[in-house]
């Protein structure tokens, strides 16, 4: 029995290698790094109707067509540079999602004047710390949250796209705002907030 079967991980991320990588080193470790967080909504608002595994095996060609994931730059992306994201195979060739990327980097740019960052503006709506769930079933999982809905209404009146409260959801889960590793996963101790 080698080490890989021996470790018990939440069922979701299945046997591919790219999966079980992100969710054994990413998918619910708190992320306050604003360029990370940016990363995540663009990454997210790209899924919308697909798999994240669709999404995740794409990361590479979106860090390459979004600039690395800097807002500043991405906001100001021109109508033409949408022509050639729309002609780009490794990214999902949405004209809907491509532009809102560019206009929520805008909107992101005005929340890190506000708030300072917008880690800072974000962390809010869960008090600043972690939600610690304790599924033991994926089935329990919940798709949004009473703070997702807050989180995700909030972004909509400031003229974000593609931020739904299921896509919020999942954007809390990814950068650590909730622990929604099933308590019998190796990483649910792992993720939990250093006391």
């Amino acid at each position: 029995m080698n080490k890989q079967s021996k470790i018990e991980r939440c069922p979701w991320c299945g046997n591919d290698p790219t999966y079980i990588h992100y969710h054994d080193t990413e998918w619910g470790v708190p992320v306050f790094d604003d360029q990370k967080l940016f990363e995540f909504l663009i990454l997210e608002g790209a899924q919308a109707g697909l798999s994240w595994i669709t999404i995740l095996k794409r990361r590479d060609g979106y860090r390459k067509a979004f600039a690395e994931f800097n807002a500043e730059k991405v906001a100001r992306f021109t109508p033409k540079r949408v022509e050639k994201l729309l002609s780009n195979p490794e990214i999902i060739r949405n004209r809907l999602k491509v532009e809102a990327a560019i206009t929520n980097a805008q909107i992101f740019l005005n929340l890190q004047e506000e708030f300072g960052s917008f880690s800072d503006y974000s962390w809010r709506f869960v008090d600043n710390k972690p939600i610690l769930n304790k599924w033991k079933n994926l089935s329990e999982l919940p798709a949004t949250s009473k703070k997702s809905d807050a989180f995700s209404a909030d972004l909509k009146k400031r003229g974000m796209k593609f931020v739904g409260s299921t896509i919020i959801y999942a954007h809390m889960q990814a950068t650590g705002m909730v622990n929604d590793h099933l308590v019998s996963c190796f990483r649910y101790q792992e993720c939990l907030p250093a006391h």
